[in-house]
Formats: C-alpha cells, structure tokens, sequence
C-alpha cells in the first residue's frame, strides 16, 4: 500500500517534505564531532571525493554541512551525491537538499556510467563528489569499481568517511540503514586520503573499503564513549 501510495508526486512530494523536516530537527537537537577535518582542509575550488557507506547515508548529507562549518574553503559549496534514478533516490534527493546537497542521478542497471561522467565534471570544475560505493543495491560495506574510475580520472585522492549517532535505529534493509533519532551525539569521521593509481584503479579498492570501514566503526565508538 505505501509503496504504491508513494509513486504519485503529490504524495513523493509530501513524503520528501517530512523526512527533511525530521533530517532539520535531527541537526538543531544533536550535538556535533567532526575528526579528521585536517584531511579535507583545501583552498577555496580544490575538488573533493568523499565516501559514505550506504548505511550512513542518513547522516552524510548532515555530515556535509558539519564539514562546511569547519572547512571555510568548502563553506557554503553544494557537494553533488551520486544517487539511483529509482523513487527512493528522488524521495532523497528532494530531502537532503536543504543541507547544501544537489543529487546526479545514476542508473544502477546502466552501471552508473553516466553519473560517473556527470561527477567528472563536477571535479574538473572545482566542485565536491559524495559517493555511497555500495549503494544503492549492495552487497553492503563492498566497495563497487566506480569510485576508483572516477578518483583515477580526476587524479584525486579518496576521502573515506563515516558517521554515527549515540541514538539510532538500524533498518532491516540490505544494509541496515542508520536513522538517527533526536536528542543525541553523532560524530562524523574523515579518514586520511587514499591515492589511487591511474593505470590500475581497481587496486586501490580494497584500501577504500578498508578506510570507510575504519570510519565507520571510529565514528561507533565514539558515540558511546
């Protein structure tokens, strides 16, 4: 039933309207960490690559205006994230859009190839590229190939991050999800960057997948310190 409900714009619409409502009363009652911000200090319209994974997607676009209040050379840019064309990927897009995020929609059954181009372009101009590198449909904490394209294209390094609140609900998605709840502490965590080669990209996956591992399980433990 909601399901269908929600594949008519009105109600996309409205939808997209409460989970950011929820996303601005989760930013005003929490109270915020960032670590690793010296990894991500750039002059003004040096391009970025940052990485979440999919399951901190709730909390990165939070974790974006967090970096912006602390990085004066990316104050007030809109990062771009790489999201499905699919219906929950514009419900997102609509939601995070008050955090200084725009999306660039990627047909994950086209391997995302044109996003990746989108993204390109975005970085040759100065600008910022978010991407979840197992979303959107899994395997969960698996690093696709598609982020190292792009870091080897741009030749830039790969700033893995991740992202925790002391109160969260976990979903019984494919990569349990994290939703925040009001009232809590999150901390928002920046790995130092991973160079990947231009003639071998794949290499550098597994340090990726390494990085956002780390993280996220340093943002986890500090929350519940």
């Amino acid at each position: 039933m909601l399901k269908r409900l929600i594949r008519h714009p009105p109600a996309q619409a409205l939808l997209a309207w409460l989970i950011g409502l929820y996303l601005r009363l989760i930013w005003a009652t929490t109270r915020w960490q960032l670590e690793g911000a010296e990894y991500a200090k750039v002059s003004r319209g040096q391009p970025l690559i940052l990485a979440f994974w999919h399951e901190c997607l709730p909390l990165a676009a939070q974790g974006w205006r967090l970096m912006g209040g602390h990085i004066p050379a990316v104050s007030g840019l809109r990062a771009q994230a790489l999201i499905s064309r699919h219906r929950d990927g514009r419900l997102i897009a609509r939601a995070v859009a008050p955090f200084d995020v725009e999306v660039v929609h990627a047909s994950s059954s086209k391997g995302g190839a044109a996003g990746l181009r989108q993204l390109l372009r975005v970085l040759e101009g100065g600008g910022v590229a978010v991407i979840t590198p197992d979303g959107p449909r899994g395997p969960a904490r698996q690093a696709a190939p598609g982020i190292a394209q792009l870091a080897a294209l741009a030749g830039l390094p790969v700033l893995a991050c991740g992202a925790a609140s002391s109160r969260m609900r976990r979903a019984r998605s494919w990569d349990r999800m994290r939703f925040p709840l009001p009232f809590a502490r999150a901390v928002v965590v920046i790995e130092a960057p991973i160079t990947v080669p231009r003639d071998d990209p794949a290499s550098a996956l597994p340090a990726i997948t390494a990085a956002l591992n780390r993280a996220t399980e340093r943002a986890d433990q500090a929350v519940t310190q």
